[in-house]
């Protein structure tokens, strides 16, 4: 016994960071399958096939909110706490909520915890990574406490007492971990005329999106001393803020733009204008609805698509490709077409590996969408605008559909929990996953120039 207990460590103790961060989401997912397969969890006289029951837990803790099952009309009230749960689990992260475990039980954080939280959480540096995890934790409850006790304050116009805070904890947690899950039956639709309740989801949206050590910059620049103000905020803070705030005003124009005529034909200004903003805000990874997406036409449905394809911000909630890999490529192509060989942004010069992974990150994006379209395509019977959006809602783990989640065949249900699984963990996570720690090699071969465009 001893024996092979020797033996699983050293077998675990062999696998790379990357590997590891896969086999815990895979782990989690396992455990959240158990949870929601409770027969507490359901209303009487639900059952839930196996095939729905392992997409509701991928779904959350990917934080995705895609559901082959009504959440309002399947799940109890138990149900939801346990959703909820799930959810901060997800939206943490599996090493933020480990390592505050291990910093309870008084365990010391040892560098190959380090790693794991480094890899994790999108680092480069093992520099302050307990320290980052608790100021996580710390911003991200506070922030959801605050959400909780305003839409549950706010919903005793709509509801009773013991309902409206329900409803305020579970859509501030879903809000802010950008969940997309919903016990309203209807998502944010009942509140489509309510602009206070689309701000504060808003507000929680961007605040999981926009990435935690932006959040943590912030907290410390409004809290702390004024001597430490004078800090300047980092080149990662600056460049996916600018680019996270770039895509919802360009989306909320675009949308005005190509709906003009069609869906917001007999709308004011300000439905019109809070229509076009929560849908852009939603597409960094929200998955959230004012409206049934099914009214805009199709080319809105594919540029909403393109949107969830990037996704939200490294170091977040969401998925995607990331803003900041998507502002590197586009800064990339505007520097080479001016014929310069260095990228810089903010007076800063990007290094080359930062931009190598960059261009990996989307082109592997690409072909994994890519493929997944063709897979559905072939095996479901709905429209290609349908199955674009529904793969690129699964890849940035945004959660938003255009009805076709419960009619997708096992196969098709596969493949979207295998495209949310990589989106919740990331690209490069993914192809590392598959790769053993090798030294690389110290002798090159001769080089040869190549033809290319």
């Amino acid at each position: 016994m001893l024996w092979v207990r020797k033996r699983s460590w050293r077998w675990i103790n062999a696998l790379s960071p990357f590997q590891l961060i896969a086999m815990f989401y895979l782990f989690a997912v396992t455990i959240s399958s158990i949870l929601i397969a409770l027969p507490v969890a359901h209303n009487p006289g639900v059952e839930l096939s196996f095939i729905d029951i392992l997409f509701t837990a991928v779904s959350a803790v990917s934080v995705t909110g895609l559901t082959t099952v009504p959440t309002a009309e399947t799940f109890s009230t138990t149900g939801y706490f346990i959703l909820a749960f799930v959810l901060q689990f997800g939206g943490i992260g599996v090493m933020t909520v480990g390592t505050m475990i291990w910093l309870v039980m008084g365990k010391k954080i040892g560098l190959k915890e380090r790693r794991l939280i480094m890899t994790d959480q999108n680092q480069t540096s093992f520099q302050g990574m307990v320290r980052m995890v608790k100021e996580i934790v710390i911003v991200v409850l506070i922030i959801e406490f605050i959400g909780f006790l305003t839409l549950g304050t706010y919903f005793l116009q709509y509801y009773d007492p013991g309902e409206a805070y329900l409803q305020g904890f579970f859509g501030a947690i879903s809000a802010m971990t950008n969940g997309g899950f919903d016990i309203t039956g209807q998502s944010l639709i009942p509140f489509s005329d309510d602009y206070f309740v689309q701000f504060i989801n808003m507000i929680l949206i961007v605040a999981g999106a926009i990435g935690f050590p932006v959040l943590i910059e912030v907290k410390q620049y409004l809290f702390n001393n004024y001597e430490i103000r004078t800090i300047q905020f980092s080149l990662f803070a600056k460049l996916t803020s600018f680019t996270f705030f770039a895509l919802i005003l360009y989306g909320v124009v675009m949308i005005i733009a190509l709906e003009f005529n069609n869906f917001f034909a007999d709308k004011s200004w300000h439905e019109m204008f809070f229509y076009a903003l929560f849908q852009s805000v939603t597409t960094r990874s929200g998955g959230l609805a004012t409206m049934d997406i099914n009214e805009f036409a199709e080319h809105t449905q594919l540029f909403m698509s393109s949107l969830m394809f990037i996704g939200a911000s490294p170091s977040s909630v969401g998925g995607g490709i990331r803003t900041t890999t998507f502002a590197l490529v586009v800064i990339f192509i505007l520097t080479f077409a001016r014929g310069e060989k260095n990228i810089r942004v903010f007076r800063r010069e990007i290094h080359h590996e930062d931009l190598n992974r960059a261009v990996v990150v989307t082109i592997m994006a690409l072909i994994t969408v890519f493929t997944a379209v063709i897979a559905l395509t072939i095996s479901e019977p709905f429209s290609l605008n349908e199955i674009i959006f529904e793969v690129c809602s699964a890849f940035g783990t945004v959660g938003l559909s255009l009805g076709i989640t419960p009619g997708l065949s096992s196969f098709g249900k596969a493949v979207l929990m295998i495209l949310m699984f990589i989106g919740r963990i990331g690209i490069l996570t993914f192809l590392f996953s598959f790769s053993n720690d090798r030294k690389s090699t110290n002798y090159h071969y001769p080089k040869e120039r190549i033809l290319i465009g």
